[in-house]
């Protein structure tokens, strides 16, 4: 289980998968978030990761990046968006369901 060495190293991270999914990023920021694991903006192109994630594996850090990256494309979690994510992930629930044991801090 790897985990994130530095907030550069998690951003580099973010910058490849973006590349890869071919989303137009421009602001990435790592903070304190007390109710989500990432958000964004897609008219600024920004954004927000829960510095939560740093303290994780890497598999869990890719599972949200990709989350969020692909809803610059597809604003929900619908087929689309599924098909998306096991594409880019393969066994994206096994992650997904991993990462809702984990608790935000409060």
């Amino acid at each position: 289980m790897k985990k994130w060495q530095s907030k550069e190293e998690f951003k580099a991270r973010v910058r490849e998968w973006a590349k890869k999914i071919d989303v137009d990023v421009r602001v990435i920021s790592i903070r304190v978030m007390k109710n989500k694991w990432a958000s964004f903006a897609v008219g600024s192109r920004l954004l927000i990761f829960n510095a939560e994630l740093l303290k994780m594996e890497k598999q869990l850090g890719d599972y949200v990046i990709v989350h969020e990256l692909l809803h610059f494309a597809v604003p929900n979690h619908g087929r689309l968006w599924k098909s998306l994510m096991r594409a880019h992930l393969g066994d994206y629930e096994m992650l997904e369901a991993k990462l809702n044991k984990k608790s935000l801090s409060r």
